[in-house]
């Protein structure tokens, strides 16, 4: 099970450990919905957000931690979180695009699991950022130098999932991936509390503003933003995202 700082912690440990640029602009913040509250971490289309799996030596990454380790020295982590979901041995489920290169293919049949619960998508970070339902994907891949597979699908085009039930019952902890009309920013989020898939879909459209989104996963779930000190602990995973940085010095 994961486990999160408290909150109360967080604040210690920035006034304690947050790097220079993080005091001019927190990477992540907390934001509430309906009595829910969420955090959420944003990128921009041209910031350096990537997607990680495997380090040079094809061995497992696994956890932000790791992957802070093996970057280069003038360069920091400033947010890393699941990516999709991974099979027993980490490998991705679907598609796994990583510096222009396809690691793994789409996958556009049904199956079981929340991945299988079409429509499923694909988030791709290219010139622009998007997320794109995996058939249409399929039928017309756009260029992505880094893409993940995952599902279902929490908004497309403006609409919640049509399996998505208001009255549902089934929560988890869940993160996700949503864009702006314009393809110019990412939020990343992560619920705070259990939540139904309804719920979780509704803060990217009705708050967020996102008319797409994407489900990453629920259990195993995880966010680290080290200026800000959070950690979430657990298992190895499969494919991580991070958005990466260099590394500054107070004056």
């Amino acid at each position: 099970m994961t486990t999160r700082a408290t909150k109360a912690g967080v604040a210690a440990l920035v006034l304690v450990a947050a790097p220079a640029w993080a005091a001019a602009a927190a990477p992540c913040s907390d934001m509430d919905f309906d009595g829910l509250t969420y955090t959420v971490c944003k990128a921009h289309a041209g910031d350096d957000l990537r997607l990680y799996l495997n380090d040079s030596n094809g061995q497992l990454i696994g956890t932000p931690e790791r992957l802070a380790a093996i970057l280069p020295a003038d360069k920091q982590v400033v947010f890393a979180m699941n990516a999709g979901m991974y099979h027993p041995d980490r490998k991705p489920v679907g598609l796994f695009v990583e510096d222009g290169a396809e690691e793994h293919k789409i996958v556009t049949s049904e199956g079981p699991g929340n991945f299988g619960l079409l429509p499923n998508g694909v988030f791709c970070i290219g010139d622009q950022l998007s997320v794109v339902e995996s058939r249409a994907f399929a039928a017309d891949p756009p260029s992505c130098r880094y893409a993940t597979q995952s599902g279902p699908m929490l908004v497309i085009d403006g609409a919640l999932h049509p399996k998505f039930l208001a009255e549902g019952t089934s929560t988890n902890i869940r993160n996700g991936v949503g864009v702006s009309p314009d393809g110019q920013t990412a939020w990343f989020a992560i619920s705070d509390q259990p939540v139904t898939f309804h719920q979780f879909a509704r803060f990217f459209r009705d708050d967020l503003g996102a008319k797409n989104a994407l489900y990453l996963d629920g259990k195993v779930s995880r966010l680290t933003v080290p200026a800000q000190g959070r950690e979430d602990l657990g298992l190895p995973m499969g494919p991580i995202v991070a958005l990466i940085a260099p590394k500054t010095t107070a004056n």
